[in-house]
């Protein structure tokens, strides 16, 4: 079942009528199902890109080799172009990229523990973006990087109307 601000969000997308596609690497596909299950939301979700591997998120999404081998593949610089090829890829009214390290295993350092969690997006063609960090159980950093996503666009929307 989702979040009540996920909820939300998606009433006040479709209000809007305004659409939304992810690009997702840590999240592996959990922000779009947890929109999906919304009655009606056909009409806002256009589509989502898991991106875990590397190799997906250079193909694909068009993230150079160099920008990954400098940063990270869970950085703030490489979420950002992940928002940036998504939006090549999955035209949208709001665009949502997500990287991050929910377990260990990742690039994580001092600067940047397990839990850390970076999002960027366009919001009509605005940037936006969030840093985020969550001591938690892989699953729930996962979970309320969602809500997190949600309440930020959400806040967003209540602006707009």
């Amino acid at each position: 079942m989702p979040s009540d601000v996920v909820i939300n969000c998606s009433h006040a997308l479709k209000n809007q009528n305004l659409t939304i596609a992810f690009a997702e690497s840590v999240t592996a596909g959990k922000v779009i199902s947890e929109f999906a299950l919304i009655p009606n939301c056909g009409c806002v979700l256009k589509g989502s890109i898991v991106c875990y591997n590397v190799s997906v998120k250079q193909t694909l999404l068009g993230v150079p080799a160099e920008m990954i081998e400098q940063y990270s593949p869970e950085s703030a610089e490489v979420t950002e172009q992940l928002a940036v090829g998504l939006n090549k890829l999955i035209p949208a009214d709001v665009i949502v990229a997500v990287t991050g390290l929910a377990a260990p295993g990742g690039s994580e350092t001092e600067e940047k523990p397990v839990g850390t969690m970076f999002v960027h997006g366009f919001f009509k063609g605005k940037p936006w973006r969030l840093r985020l960090f969550f001591d938690d159980e892989p699953e729930q950093v996962i979970l309320k990087t969602i809500d997190a996503i949600a309440g930020y666009l959400l806040t967003e929307l209540i602006h707009r109307a």
